[in-house]
């Protein structure tokens, strides 16, 4: 099948049903160079100088949001660039992640902080999943991560930090949080719609790519990455929602797409519903919560139970 694009005489490598075309290497690679260009204007107007912070895992999207940051704004003037990878405590998938993000950062020349769980928070996902017997262990690996990726950004003086969501994550978290009847969250998820005290603002250059043009893309440009997959993702709760929007997505191209435009309209009616005064300040941690105590402490706290009593109540209600 020829290239879709007028006058390329192309071998089409991918077909693209929710645009309708089918693109060869050239053009292919263009149209995620381009896609990511417009969303890094669009989420970040006025990027001009300062530091931007890349989460870097070391999988196939955040090696490709890092590559491409890199390559778009990396040559101008006054802008640094830094990642930061948050090793999570995980044998035989963690260490391998992160060696494949040093020969990346290597490659292009870019800072690159790595902060443990075991060091900033005396404990592992391992040991916590032996513990922590409520719930998945994405819940709290998801939450201290997050938390370990603000406090590094914000402490390196970041003004923006981009994280490697690609369409399928940003669509999956849409259709969750309208699922569970939480639109509220639609303000929360990245990219960041309004700057919060405490909080380095996130943005998602990928938010326009699918998750297997993603992929293609690294392994056409020759960025390395690591294949592998945390052994706790199968206990993940949107795995669900990513098989519903897999078919979603096969009955009705676009469906992704759609999704994002949703949040899109929503977002003007959210923030104009109520008065937004920001989260609060965890009284144990000191980083934003909207709750008494962030959802990382109580946790934290609920592991230091199951060490002492060998069993876990977990309790909070703070998001950060």
């Amino acid at each position: 099948m020829d290239c879709s694009r007028p006058g390329c005489a192309g071998t089409a490598i991918i077909d693209r049903p929710y645009a309708g075309d089918h693109l060869c290497t050239l053009h292919f690679r263009e149209s995620i160079r381009d896609r990511v260009r417009r969303e890094l204007h669009h989420q970040a107007p006025g990027l001009r100088g300062g530091l931007l912070a890349v989460g870097l895992s070391g999988g196939k999207d955040s090696a490709v949001t890092l590559a491409l940051t890199h390559r778009i704004l990396g040559s101008r003037r006054g802008l640094r660039m830094v990642a930061i990878t948050i090793d999570e405590g995980i044998s035989d998938y963690r260490p391998r992640t992160v060696e494949s993000a040093r020969e990346l950062t290597r490659r292009l020349g870019i800072p690159h902080v790595v902060r443990s769980f075991s060091q900033e928070l005396g404990t592992r996902t391992e040991e916590a999943a032996r513990l922590l017997h409520e719930g998945a262990p994405c819940s709290w690996c998801g939450v201290w991560r997050r938390r370990l990726l603000n406090q590094a950004a914000r402490e390196l003086g970041a003004v923006r930090l981009a994280m490697g969501f690609n369409l399928d994550d940003l669509a999956q978290t849409v259709l969750m949080n309208l699922v569970r009847g939480e639109p509220h969250r639609l303000v929360q998820m990245a990219p960041h719609a309004r700057r919060q005290p405490a909080l380095v603002p996130r943005i998602a250059p990928l938010a326009s790519i699918p998750e297997r043009e993603v992929y293609l893309y690294a392994r056409l440009e020759g960025i390395p990455f690591d294949h592998a997959q945390c052994p706790f993702a199968p206990h993940g709760g949107r795995n669900l929602f990513r098989d519903v929007l897999w078919q979603l997505e096969e009955k009705i191209p676009g469906s992704r797409h759609a999704l994002l435009k949703t949040r899109e309209k929503l977002l003007p009616l959210l923030l104009a519903g109520e008065p937004f005064e920001g989260p609060g300040t965890c009284p144990h941690c000191g980083e934003p919560s909207s709750g008494s105590t962030c959802r990382s402490c109580a946790y934290l706290e609920a592991l230091q139970g199951a060490r002492e009593n060998g069993f876990i109540v977990p309790s909070g209600s703070g998001d950060r």
